[in-house]
């Protein structure tokens, strides 16, 4: 049975140890419709979650929680605060061994390996790629997520670790499903850049040169939401299916009634 929504406040406190929270409430799609408030949010990890948040978080009615990390990204930052009557659900959109090397790089490499590896807007096209390998790649994983939307999973929250690839990807996915303007889902995706939604960058040397100017600058591509990922996936949607239409039918596999169920899930009238 599908919980009741409660009243959620459209500018909600700023949550203590959950970064890039909001619920994607309010945007307009091309018939003139809206995503309905209280319906979907979005954030980074739970893990940290205080006591407040928690109780925030509860208040908000949810059904299901869809966490899309891996198993090393549980193994370092911890699982999911547990909230009382939600559903979670762990749908990893990327291999939990898939770049480990990469990653423990980023948090123990020297400077040097940092530009080998990184510089040269090295950094920036890894993002792209994983945007895009994700988008033709996970078509099962994101067929899932929209069918249990279009059931009985709302109100849903969708969080990775920072909140804003695979959790923005989902988000921008079942946005292009109800019908969302294109330019209202990149202006929520690019709302990650918000000082309030910036992933925390940890690294083993934490000293001044461990997180020096350039080593920052370095990682930078890594840790924000750039219009260029974003692109990439929606250039990639149209060179694999044709269409935006042809990637929800035919890769999606979303059947006009699911999309209209979903539409009447997540829409204003």
């Amino acid at each position: 049975m599908t919980q009741q929504t409660p009243q959620v406040p459209q500018s909600p406190p700023e949550l203590a140890e959950v970064r890039n929270f909001r619920d994607v409430g309010g945007l307009p799609t091309v018939d003139g419709r809206r995503i309905r408030h209280g319906r979907l949010f979005r954030s980074g990890h739970l893990a940290h979650a205080t006591a407040e948040d928690a109780a925030f978080l509860a208040g908000l009615g949810l059904h299901t929680i869809f966490d899309f990390r891996n198993a090393a990204d549980i193994k370092l930052e911890g699982p999911d605060v547990a909230l009382p009557g939600v559903q979670n659900v762990n749908i990893p959109l990327t291999d939990p061994a898939d770049g480990a090397e990469f990653w423990t790089m980023v948090r123990d490499g020297e400077l040097e390996q940092l530009r080998v590896v990184l510089g040269d807007g090295k950094a920036a096209g890894r993002m792209a790629n994983t945007y895009r390998e994700i988008i033709t790649t996970r078509t099962e994983d994101h067929s899932r997520v929209l069918h249990a939307l279009a059931e009985d999973s709302v109100p849903a929250l969708m969080h990775c670790a920072a909140g804003k690839d695979r959790a923005g990807l989902s988000i921008a996915v079942t946005l292009l499903a109800v019908g969302v303007e294109r330019d209202a889902i990149v202006a929520d995706y690019l709302k990650s850049n918000e000082p309030a939604g910036r992933y925390k960058v940890r690294r083993s040397d934490s000293s001044a040169a461990g997180m020096s100017p350039e080593v920052m600058e370095l990682l930078s591509p890594l840790f924000g939401a750039h219009l260029d990922y974003l692109t990439a996936a929606f250039d990639a949607i149209e060179e694999v299916w044709g269409s935006t239409e042809s990637y929800l039918a035919d890769g999606l596999k979303l059947a006009p009634a699911t999309r209209e169920r979903l539409r009447d899930q997540l829409l204003t009238d």
